[in-house]
């Protein structure tokens, strides 16, 4: 006999991805990509245009693993805290009608993230990618720090890293003091000559990302030697450690996972970023992500399943609509 499922949705920059598990905690059983990211207008996250893609997805999924009932469906998406309102009034009927969806859970990247990296227990979450935000819980409330957008916040992402390079690559471009010739030459091999760099960032819609894409260039160069470069990550390592700090439960022996594409960057990083942490959170143990956001999406949506969900819920980043079909 058939059982029952469980869908994880991860909708981000770089498109929707969609995992299908079984309710009873018996595995993945298989995983598909969009490739196009939901679009977001002036009222907030496109409903519809997630279900294009959402429902097709999951119905192939499910044709693919022999059928049956998809018991519970958890979606984490970016800005979801703040641009979901469409998405909370208009999913829970949508999916119920579409795919029979009982039990949803609508969350923000960050605590799917949190939910992949360390499951249901207390601890903190650092999430960096060409952004930042750190997420804690005591499983009584959350805690959040940052993630506010590349031109407020995200003290420490990539995209900061990124444009912190670029201007001490144009104070090197105009004799300025705080300039570093390395990096105005990585910068030059990146983007052409100096002048051209405004036309280059400013017009892009995209411009966090073409900020974020010269991080790695500030790593390289701090590993060859530059101290400015060097100096640009132990900044950003401050940054991400006081997020951490803001979030992380009182107590001692907690956890805190370091998740996201920013800490592939390695020892020009993550070296300053472990004396930061040691000295602001001494009590705190620095731990590997055990799953990304949608292995958390699957976890949520399987502990929803099985009512077994620990994290606290939330009004906007973890959000439980009542149960269809009562």
């Amino acid at each position: 006999m058939t059982g029952s499922w469980v869908l994880g949705v991860d909708s981000g920059g770089s498109g929707l991805r969609i995992g299908l598990a079984g309710a009873a905690g018996t595995g993945r059983a298989g995983t598909l990509s969009s490739g196009e990211p939901v679009r977001t207008g002036s009222d907030g996250i496109d409903a519809g245009h997630l279900l294009e893609q959402l429902v097709p997805m999951a119905r192939e999924l499910l044709a693919a693993a022999g059928g049956g009932p998809v018991a519970a469906v958890a979606i984490g998406a970016a800005g979801m805290a703040t641009l979901g309102d469409r998405l909370r009034a208009e999913l829970p009927g949508a999916l119920a009608a579409s795919l029979g969806v009982r039990r949803l859970a609508l969350a923000t990247d960050a605590v799917t993230a949190y939910a992949g990296a360390l499951g249901q227990r207390p601890g903190a979450v650092v999430a960096a990618g060409t952004g930042m935000v750190a997420l804690g819980t005591d499983l009584t409330g959350w805690r959040r720090a940052d993630g506010w957008g590349h031109l407020l916040g995200d003290c420490g992402g990539g995209a900061w890293i990124g444009r912190a390079g670029l201007e001490a690559a144009l104070r090197a471009h105009d004799g300025r003091s705080g300039g570093s010739a390395a990096l105005l030459r990585a910068a030059e091999a990146a983007f052409g000559p100096a002048g051209g760099l405004p036309g280059a960032v400013y017009p892009r819609t995209d411009r966090p990302a073409v900020l974020a894409s010269f991080a790695p260039e500030v790593a390289r160069c701090a590993a060859a030697g530059d101290g400015l470069a060097a100096a640009v990550l132990a900044l950003a390592a401050r940054h991400i450690a006081e997020a951490a700090e803001a979030v992380c439960p009182p107590g001692g022996g907690l956890d805190i996972a370091l998740t996201g594409g920013l800490f592939k960057m390695g020892a020009p990083l993550l070296a300053p970023l472990e004396e930061e942490l040691s000295a602001r959170l001494p009590g705190a143990r620095t731990v590997p992500a055990a799953g990304d956001p949608l292995a958390g999406s699957l976890l949520l949506a399987g502990a929803l399943a099985t009512g077994s969900l620990r994290l606290p819920l939330h009004p906007t980043l973890l959000h439980v609509p009542a149960e269809r079909g009562r």
